[in-house]
């Protein structure tokens, strides 16, 4: 992959695009996840003699700085539940591992269909109930944290071989089985998404598919635009987190039904 000084003399445009990309996929990370469907297209025409797998790995490392930005903002302004999240954290870093390693043996074009269809019943349902998710925060229950934690796990470790809807997964799971509302719900997928990015990454670094100056680069503008996103949606509450989720849902049906109308 051509390093980022190279584009940016070859190609100026390109290389402010890489970074707009990488600040917008930020902002769109931090509010509800989904910031992968931004900027991994973009890496992939900048660089379109690169293997895939080199894309996906600095996504990654891209990521990982913008979500951990986002994750000690929502902390430190958000009242989550430390202790569900001291169990995630670990769950959602192995499965992710696991999901990453295991993703070369695993086709993913029969998962497509399944997650267009479970991204469709999930925008039905939000558009369909306006008070799921902006309710009063509920208090925790044994069976809603242990229902919290397998959902973890097993979104994490899809994380690690597919990835797309994985923030909006955790939220919509974490809405349902621990918290009872959207903002509580996203400051808490932040920090296990932060969970699932480090162990991706890890795998991707050590199979050397991560360009790490490009990947620093573009994790200062994406830092930025995680700040900007997690302020926005904990001033704003989750009336604001809903409509996102709304949208990137909508976009991400959309990314899935044409790849595999074009594939």
């Amino acid at each position: 992959m051509t390093d980022f000084a190279t584009l940016l003399g070859d190609n100026p445009g390109l290389a402010v695009a890489l970074i707009a990309a990488a600040g917008f996929a930020g902002w769109i990370d931090a509010v509800v996840g989904g910031g992968g469907l931004v900027l991994i297209p973009v890496l992939l025409i900048a660089f379109p003699n690169a293997v895939p797998a080199t894309a996906l790995g600095t996504n990654k490392a891209v990521a990982v700085w913008g979500t951990l930005s986002a994750s000690i903002t929502y902390l430190r302004r958000t009242k989550v539940p430390l202790g569900f999240l001291a169990a995630a954290v670990p769950i959602a870093l192995v499965f992710s591992g696991a999901g990453a390693a295991a993703a070369a043996a695993i086709s993913t074009d029969w998962m497509r269909p399944m997650v267009l269809v479970l991204l469709l019943a999930v925008g039905l349902w939000v558009a369909l109930r306006p008070g799921f998710g902006s309710g009063e925060a509920t208090p925790l229950r044994r069976a809603g944290v242990a229902g919290g934690l397998c959902a973890a796990g097993v979104i994490s470790f899809y994380d690690g071989i597919f990835g797309p809807g994985t923030g909006t997964f955790l939220i919509m799971a974490f809405t349902a089985l621990v918290t009872g509302d959207f903002l509580r719900s996203a400051a808490m997928s932040k920090v296990v998404n932060l969970s699932t990015n480090i162990g991706a990454l890890i795998v991707f670094g050590f199979g050397g598919h991560i360009v790490w100056l490009l990947a620093l680069v573009l994790a200062i503008a994406n830092v930025i635009g995680a700040q900007v996103g997690a302020r926005m949606a904990i001033n704003r509450g989750s009336g604001f987190v809903r409509v996102v989720l709304l949208v990137v849902v909508v976009a991400m049906v959309g990314k899935l039904a044409y790849d595999m109308i074009a594939g």
